[in-house]
């Protein structure tokens, strides 16, 4: 998931700042560096599995560096991962920090290609557009799906078509449509959205008419009536 925060009061925005990490009590951090990457790892989770994290910084190393190769070299050198209930959900990430929820990989410890997901967020660095957002979701989802090491532990797949998706569901659903549309109409269709996005270029009613001959809509109902990968 991408997370934006919006502060009106720039006092409380200097002092509240999302890549700002309160290691007050327990914390563990260490921090790893490797041909030109620093990965800073903050646990805050005394009873947080030493294997659960060690394998999901298995995968940052395994997937980050694949994934600046193939859509930005000059992505974020430094990231930090931080183990904590300071965001509740799955997962977040902004400026560089990758908030990981301790609940969910406790319950969920094979998901560690949320990893994947969020660490290509860093790598998008695309400038913050609504409604755009469901694009954005949508290919972290599908970089998930193509480099992910253990999706299928983690009982994470793209869903099936069905009648009533749409592309801007986001996420799954939106990732599913990408790879229909990359096998079955431009093989690189996602690169080429990647830098649209992040150089501000990316128009929904003009973009895919640019790359495809089709509008998002025509490609939609083709995809609806035979949605195959």
């Amino acid at each position: 998931m991408f997370f934006v925060v919006v502060v009106i009061d720039s006092h409380a925005q200097a002092q509240h700042r999302w890549e700002d990490i309160d290691t007050s009590g327990f914390h563990k951090k260490e921090i790893i560096k490797k041909n030109g990457l620093t990965l800073i790892v903050i646990n805050k989770d005394s009873l947080f599995n030493a294997s659960t994290l060690q394998n999901m910084v298995d995968v940052f190393w395994k997937i980050y560096p694949q994934e600046m190769k193939r859509f930005n070299p000059q992505s974020l050198r430094t990231v930090t991962i931080l183990i904590s209930n300071d965001y509740k959900g799955v997962a977040a990430t902004l400026n560089g920090v990758i908030k990981i929820d301790q609940d969910w990989l406790t319950v969920h410890p094979e998901d560690v290609d949320v990893i994947t997901h969020e660490a290509m967020h860093i790598v998008q660095a695309y400038p913050y557009q609504p409604a755009n957002l469901w694009l954005s979701e949508g290919i972290a989802d599908y970089v998930r799906y193509t480099f992910g090491v253990n999706n299928q532990k983690a009982g994470w797949v793209l869903p099936s078509y069905r009648p009533g998706q749409s592309y801007t569901n986001s996420y799954r659903v939106s990732a599913r449509f990408l790879v229909w549309v990359e096998q079955h109409k431009r093989k690189d269709i996602v690169d080429k959205l990647d830098t649209a996005l992040r150089k501000g270029d990316y128009q929904t009613s003009t973009t895919w008419v640019t790359l495809t001959g089709k509008t998002i809509d025509e490609l939609w109902t083709e995809y609806s009536g035979n949605s195959a990968i």
